[in-house]
Order: structure tokens, then C-alpha cells, then sequence
């Protein structure tokens, strides 16, 4: 008895009277302890945009020798708000506040300087910033309070620059997780209860799925501390509820397929998890395969995703694996309610209602069910040329809009909430040097920084070039550079490149180029270099994942072939409609890639779904009609999983940030079409077209009802 019981398959543990119990309290147990371990992890909170060993990280790296490495300046700007010239007495006004700016600078502050049309003046106080944004906003949101209401009567104070931009992003995310939670939250309920159309069931699959997401957050959050990495908590947020819901829905689905076959509901379960694990565990395996070769990319921020996604999605396969069926098993056949499955001719004793349209979808015996879903594949597979054409177009014209998509956003445009610092960029760029608010920074040997700065001067578009400070052993000198462009413009742009030639053609003085735009070229390229490397990573994890599942060669490679298009029109039509709707003009420089690895990445998902039921389908049926039979068994589920997490991404609109705000965007839009174009009516046309081929070189043999290993 003892070694039968040893025996016991792992699905039955978890569904038996007693297993359940006993596997709830210890995956319970292991979670609570887990909490406890990792409750006081926080992840690092760099940002860096630029890979490490680009020319703007290492003239980062030098300006940490220069004793002022810790101060940075701001920039009060001062305009009438009529638009006409200050008076002497306004701009007196002005150098009256100097001692009050001085109560929060590092420095004596300087200015005010007036601008050539006399429109507008500036004073420039270097404060000491914090090692965080956060930390900086405390000095600038304190200036700004000192300055309020005590500069000259119709004259607007600003306070802008790098620390200003930094704080007003540390404000704008002020409750921004929390809100963010707070949405998907709501939004998983919501699609949950429309789902199984039970005010009790939901509860259960979002509560695993927050308990995973909770312990995602702690657990990412020491691996970032332990491996110094950075990343966005609330992408790993939504991954972790999108996936883990959907993986929920599908093993729910099963379950209640199983339960109108079979009275026992501890039985249905069990059969339900193996039937339902298999694809969850290739899905997931993908999600996170994909993700791991992040680990190759240059942009820290990018690399740093990759492994601590990896790790909440691991974790929201174990949750819905080991904690949801416990929990399913315990409360029984009557958290269906109102609507319960039973097998047909089964009496309700119970006082609930039997659910006879779900009994007839998944009756034994593969009876005729899932109507609506049924005869769309029906219709699909039998005109399957025609089909095909149809999906394929309305993926060509979303990838239309891809033509006039450009890529790279400037500070001010990266925020899609107003500030204080942007709105004072904007006045000093229409009266001063558009470069003033972001100057950029060459460090050389000061043996050489006269020609360093004589070679700078040189450049078109610089305004002016002088040094500002030596390194604390005299060896280094900082030459500041004021440039004519806007900064991040196309000009700007192209003259880092044009300025960084000519300071590393002065013999021996080993200048480097640094400061924000510097790095945001840096970060273009880095971008282009990850995405030029992981997107065919993605593809070939994703190949090797369906080629294990499928035993197939011509299956994959189509399949991933139209994955790829799919993901690629999304981004087209994502873009089309943040220029068009949401007046971005651009794409940010880290969306092109998430948004292809989450596409291609998460579409298999629904591909192995639907594709393991087909070929399960073809081995009594035939290809065709498994397809038909998979499409009907599955549409439903598929549909509200893509619902759910379309819904989930695009509740990263939510934050103040435009990446995050693109990012859910484009993969809300892929998701749906992926899940009502591509899975419903292209895929199937696909098989309806090729038959057995299919699976070339393995064999699907419908009158036996089996289905061949590999073929020679």
C-alpha cells in the first residue's frame, strides 16, 4: 500500500481527498516562508540607459573623480507670462532671490543672465543630488516651495534641468504601483466573473495569481540586489497576472470539460492537470526561454528584465500548477455556481443549476459543442485559400504603419504627464541655446584640454566650450559644451558623432564624450544592437519549444513564421497609433524589442494551446477535422485569455511613463489580433491547406487512432 501510494501521480496528490490538504498547506507553507525570507529585499534602483561600456558610462565613470561629482545644477527660469521684456526692476526682483536660492544650493548660485531678446533670464544654482531620483526631489521640490509666490509680480519662476527632470519623475511615479496594481487587479476581476459567470470562482485563480505576484515582486527584487540588476517592477507585474491568469483559465477550462465527463470531481481534476500541464509548462518555457536571452543584451536595463521576468513567470507556473488545483479540489464541483458541470443525465442534489450549454460543448465522445467557435473553423476550413488571403491582409495593412515610424523620444517627450522642468525647457529653449538645460561634457588629460577645447569649438552647432573643474589629482579637466540644437534632435544627434571625432583626433588626450545626449546616442545604438541580436534568439527558442511539442518540421517553422508577421504588424499598427491618436512622435528607443519578444514570445503561448489540442484532436479525427474540433474545444478560452491579457498590458497605460504606455499598447493590440485573426482563422486555414503534411516528417494516422514518432 505504502508503495503504491509512493506511486501516486502528482496530479493525484494534489486532487485527493487527503492531498489536497496536505499539498495546500505545504505549497502554503513554502510560499509563507518565501514572503518571509525575501519581505525586506528592495532592487537596485539605477536606470542606466546606455550600455556599460559605451563612451557616455565611461566619461560617466571619470566625472565620479571630479570632486563635484555629487552636484549638479538646476535652472530657475524667469518670463513674463505676457511674453514682453523683463524691466530692470523685474530682473532686480530677480537678484534679491539669490539668497534664497542659496539656502538650497551647493553653491552660490550665479545670474540672473538675461537672454539677447531680454524676454527671459535664468539663474543657475548647482545642488548636491541624492543617489536616487527620489532623493533629489526633496532639495528641488524645496526650492520650488521657497520660490513660490516670491518672484516679481507677472514673471513665471521654473525650475528645470537634469536634477529637475529627475525629480519630477520620482513624482510622477509617487503611487504609480500601487495604482497600477490596484487596475490590473480590477481588470483581471472583472474579465474573471464575465468569464465563468460565477461571483464565487473568480476569487480563487486571483488569488493565486496575486499571492504569485507578491512573491515575484520580493524575489526579483533580491535577485536585482544579488546580481545588480535593474529592471521595471510593473512590466514584471503584468507579466506575472496576464500569464498566470491565462495559465488559470486554461487549466479551469479543462477542468470543467472533465467534470461533465466524469462525477467525481477529484478525478476531473486530476485528468484536467494532465491534460492542461503539458501546454501550460511548454508555454511558459518558452515565455521564459525567450526571456533569459535578454541576458546578452548591452542595455542594462533590457538584461536586467529578461532574468527577473524569467523568475516571476517561473513562479507563476508554480502557483497556478501546485496551488490552484489543492484549492479548486477543496472547495469541489460547487464553486462552478450557479451554473455547475455535471455529466449528462447526472441530478443536481445540491440545489444548483446544471451548466447544459457547458455539457454540450465538452459532452464524451467529442459530441458536437462550442457552436459559435465551431462554426467559424468550419467556415475557415472549408474555403481555407480565401481565408488565408483575409488574415493575411489584415496583418499587411496594420503593418503599414510602420512606414514614417521613427524611433527615439527626447527627455521631454519620454513623460506623457505635464512638469514643472519640461514646461521650463521649453521657455529656455525659445530665448537661449536649446543645448543650455543639457550641456554636454568632455572629459580629458588636462596636459591637452586646451586643444580638447580648441577642437570642440571647432564643431558646428557649439555654442561655447570652456573648462569647468579638474579631477582631485589634477590629471583630468571637464570641458563643458553648449550646443545650438535641441537636445536629442536629429542635429543634436549627429553632432555628438561630429564632436566626438574631433576631440579624439587631439594626439594623447584620451577625451571621451559624455552628458545626456551623449548617452542617449549610446543608448540608440545599443538599442539597435539588442534587438539585431535577441529578436532572432526569440525566434529560434521559440522553433526548438515547438519543434519538442509538435514532432514536426513544416508545423513550426509556418507557424512561427506567422507568429513573426503577426508581432510585426502589432508594432506597425501600435505606432500608426500612438503618432495618430496619442500625438507620440515616436516610438521610445526600448519598445521595438520588448514589444517583438512579448509578441512572438506570448503568441506561442496561444499557438501551443490550440496546436497541442489539434494534434491530440488528429490522432481519431485527421488533421482537418482535429483542427475544427481544437478550434471549438478551445476558441473560448483562448479568446479570454488573449481578452485578459491585452486588458492586463494595456493597464501600463496607467503610468506616467510613454515606453510603458507604448509598450501596452502594441502588445494589447498584437494579443487581440493574434488571438481573434491569426489563431481563429489563419492557422487553421494553414492546416486546412496542407492536411497531414502538417506534420512532416512525423504522421498523424486518424483510423488508428495514433500518431507516429518521427518518420524516416
Amino acid at each position: 500500500m505504502a508503495e503504491t501510494r509512493a506511486r501516486r501521480p502528482l496530479s493525484e496528490r494534489l486532487s485527493s481527498r487527503r492531498g489536497a490538504w496536505i499539498s495546500l498547506g505545504l505549497v502554503l507553507l513554502v510560499m509563507t516562508a518565501l514572503f518571509g525570507a525575501f519581505g525586506s529585499a528592495e532592487a537596485p534602483a539605477g536606470n542606466a540607459q546606455a550600455p556599460a561600456d559605451s563612451e557616455s558610462a565611461r566619461a560617466a565613470e571619470l566625472l565620479d573623480e571630479f570632486p563635484d561629482a555629487d552636484r549638479q545644477s538646476v535652472i530657475v527660469v524667469a518670463a513674463r507670462e505676457d511674453g514682453a521684456e523683463l524691466s530692470r526692476a523685474q530682473v532686480a526682483e530677480l537678484e534679491g532671490l539669490l539668497p534664497v536660492i542659496g539656502e538650497h544650493a551647493a553653491e552660490q548660485p550665479s545670474g540672473p543672465l538675461p537672454s539677447e531678446d531680454g524676454r527671459a533670464a535664468v539663474i543657475v544654482a548647482p545642488i548636491a543630488v541624492g543617489e536616487t531620483n527620489t532623493e533629489t526631489a526633496t532639495t528641488v521640490e524645496a526650492l520650488r516651495a521657497a520660490l513660490a509666490d516670491r518672484g516679481p509680480a507677472g514673471v513665471d519662476l521654473l525650475v528645470t534641468g537634469g536634477p529637475a527632470f529627475g525629480a519630477d519623475v520620482a513624482a510622477a511615479f509617487e503611487g504609480a504601483d500601487f495604482t497600477l496594481l490596484a487596475v490590473t487587479i480590477l481588470i483581471v476581476a472583472i474579465l474573471l466573473i464575465v468569464t465563468y459567470r460565477s461571483p464565487v470562482l473568480w476569487l480563487i485563480p486571483l488569488a493565486v495569481v496575486a499571492l504569485a505576484d507578491g512573491l515575484a515582486g520580493r524575489i526579483t527584487a533580491a535577485a536585482g540586489a544579488a546580481w545588480d540588476l535593474q529592471f521595471d517592477a510593473g512590466i514584471i507585474s503584468v507579466l506575472v497576472f496576464g500569464a498566470g491568469t491565462n495559465y488559470a483559465l486554461l487549466l479551469i477550462s479543462r477542468y470543467r470539460e472533465e467534470l461533465l465527463r466524469d462525477a467525481d470531481h477529484r478525478r476531473a481534476l486530476a485528468a484536467a492537470w494532465r491534460g492542461a500541464a503539458p501546454a501550460i509548462v511548454a508555454s511558459n518555457a518558452t515565455v521564459v526561454l525567450a526571456l533569459l536571452t535578454l541576458v546578452l543584451a548591452v542595455i542594462p536595463g533590457t538584461r536586467g528584465l529578461g532574468v527577473s521576468s524569467a523568475l516571476g513567470l517561473l513562479i507563476a507556473l508554480g502557483s497556478v500548477l501546485l496551488l490552484l488545483p489543492p484549492l479548486l479540489a477543496v472547495c469541489g464541483r460547487r464553486v462552478f455556481w450557479p451554473l455547475v458541470p455535471r455529466p449528462a443525465g447526472a441530478a443536481a442534489l445540491d440545489g444548483t443549476r446544471a451548466d447544459g450549454a457547458a455539457r454540450d460543448s465538452a459532452a464524451p465522445g467529442g459530441g458536437r459543442g462550442g457552436g459559435f467557435w465551431r462554426g467559424i473553423a468550419e467556415r475557415v476550413v472549408a474555403r481555407p485559400a480565401v481565408s488565408l488571403a483575409a488574415g493575411l491582409a489584415v496583418l499587411a495593412v496594420m503593418s503599414a504603419g510602420l512606414l514614417g515610424t521613427s524611433v527615439g523620444l527626447d527627455q521631454v517627450q519620454k513623460f506623457r504627464v505635464p512638469s514643472e522642468s519640461a514646461a521650463g525647457l521649453e521657455v529656455l529653449s525659445q530665448h537661449f541655446a536649446p543645448g543650455e538645460a543639457q550641456p554636454i561634457l568632455v572629459v580629458a588629460r588636462s596636459a591637452d584640454a586646451d586643444a580638447v577645447v580648441a577642437a570642440a569649438r571647432g564643431v558646428e552647432g557649439v555654442v561655447r566650450a570652456h573648462p569647468i573643474g579638474a579631477s582631485e589629482d589634477g590629471a583630468l579637466t571637464k570641458i563643458m559644451v553648449t550646443s545650438d540644437y535641441a537636445p536629442s534632435g536629429a542635429a543634436s544627434l549627429a553632432q555628438i558623432s561630429e564632436l566626438r571625432d574631433a576631440v579624439h583626433a587631439v594626439p594623447g588626450a584620451d577625451a571621451v564624450v559624455g552628458g545626456a545626449v551623449a548617452t542617449d546616442v549610446d543608448a540608440r545604438a545599443g538599442n539597435l544592437h539588442d534587438l539585431l541580436l535577441i529578436a532572432p534568439l526569440v525566434l529560434a527558442v521559440s522553433f526548438i519549444v515547438l519543434l519538442v511539442l509538435l514532432r514536426s518540421l513544416v508545423a513550426p517553422t509556418l507557424l512561427l513564421l506567422v507568429n513573426a508577421v503577426s508581432a510585426v504588424a502589432a508594432i506597425g499598427a501600435g505606432s500608426w497609433l500612438s503618432r495618430v491618436l496619442l500625438g507620440q512622435p515616436a516610438l521610445d528607443l526600448q519598445v521595438p524589442i520588448l514589444a517583438f519578444l512579448f509578441l512572438v514570445a506570448l503568441g506561442i503561448d496561444y499557438t501551443i494551446f490550440l496546436v497541442h489540442r489539434a494534434r491530440a484532436e488528429a490522432a481519431t479525427r485527421g488533421t482537418r477535422a482535429g483542427m475544427v474540433e481544437a478550434v471549438a474545444r478551445t476558441g473560448g478560452v483562448i479568446t479570454s485569455a488573449g481578452i485578459v491579457l491585452a486588458a492586463v498590458f494595456a493597464a501600463l497605460g496607467v503610468l506616467p511613463l510613454v515606453t510603458l504606455g507604448q509598450l501596452g499598447l502594441i502588445v494589447g493590440v498584437g494579443v487581440v489580433v493574434d488571438t481573434l485573426v491569426v489563431r481563429t482563422v489563419v492557422v487553421p486555414a494553414i492546416f486546412a491547406l496542407l492536411g497531414d503534411r502538417i506534420w512532416w516528417p512525423g504522421r498523424v494516422r486518424a483510423a488508428g487512432g495514433r500518431i507516429d514518432a518521427w518518420a524516416s
